[in-house]
């Protein structure tokens, strides 16, 4: 791990919905790092993000951040604890302009690292589309606008689900570059990423869940090297 003392600790974590229980018991911490966490669809992967921003509560276990716990808050103040989050769908305004989505939070970015003009530079096609709904943007400006509103809390912990998801190639560079900068200030990132090869690019390590739970770490090389192991734990075939 980059950092000895982590700035994310998961503790035998179980949630679900209804009567459903979708994680059993996950554990793992994240310190100044990227982690990236990998699995076939329906594993838990995009539950444990929601688990931890509060969004779907926790049944037991523990969420630290910066050794404060996290677990029983609402989601506003999951956030406002130092989490800034990309959900999976993106959940932006359909009534609010790219500037509104990204004003609304440029109160508290003055002397920060991100602002929305830190934003715009990461993502100039915003700047074109300053005036248009959210969601009359493209599914790749959707995405850019959901990182870049995530940006902005200037979080010491950065999740994201699917943060590739239709994206075009000199973006989702643009997105490992962001990543690894963040690293490099001493921030944490973990990501839910299907494409194996962003999330190596992007990630120190992958936890590979199975059934809501953790049943591997490996190191990016160790699965992108190991068709087998790709095939088992993640369900891609070979195209050979």
């Amino acid at each position: 791990m980059a950092d000895s003392s982590p700035l994310l600790e998961v503790e035998d974590l179980v949630s679900g919905y209804g009567a459903a229980q979708v994680l059993h018991g996950v554990s793992f911490e994240v310190g100044a790092e990227a982690v990236a966490v990998v699995g076939r669809n329906g594993m838990g992967k995009t539950t444990l993000c929601r688990t931890i921003m509060g969004l779907v509560a926790a049944r037991s276990g523990s969420i630290r951040l910066g050794g404060q716990e996290l677990t029983g808050r609402k989601p506003h103040h999951i956030a406002e604890s130092g989490i800034g989050y990309v959900p999976q769908g993106r959940r932006l305004f359909a009534s609010l302009s790219v500037d509104e989505h990204l004003m609304m939070l440029a109160k508290g970015t003055k002397n920060q690292r991100w602002t929305p003009d830190a934003v715009y530079e990461l993502f100039p096609r915003l700047v074109e589309r300053k005036n248009v709904k959210g969601t009359r943007l493209s599914g790749g400006e959707q995405q850019m606008l959901a990182i870049g509103r995530a940006l902005l809390l200037n979080a010491s912990l950065l999740i994201m689900d699917e943060p590739s998801e239709g994206l075009a190639p000199t973006i989702i560079e643009q997105l490992i570059d962001t990543c690894r900068t963040l690293v490099e200030e001493g921030h944490a990132v973990l990501l839910v990423e299907q494409n194996l090869g962003v999330a190596s690019e992007i990630a120190q390590r992958h936890l590979v869940m199975v059934s809501g739970r953790i049943a591997a770490e490996m190191e990016p090389d160790q699965l992108l090297n190991d068709p087998e192991a790709q095939r088992r734990l993640l369900g891609v075939e070979s195209s050979g």
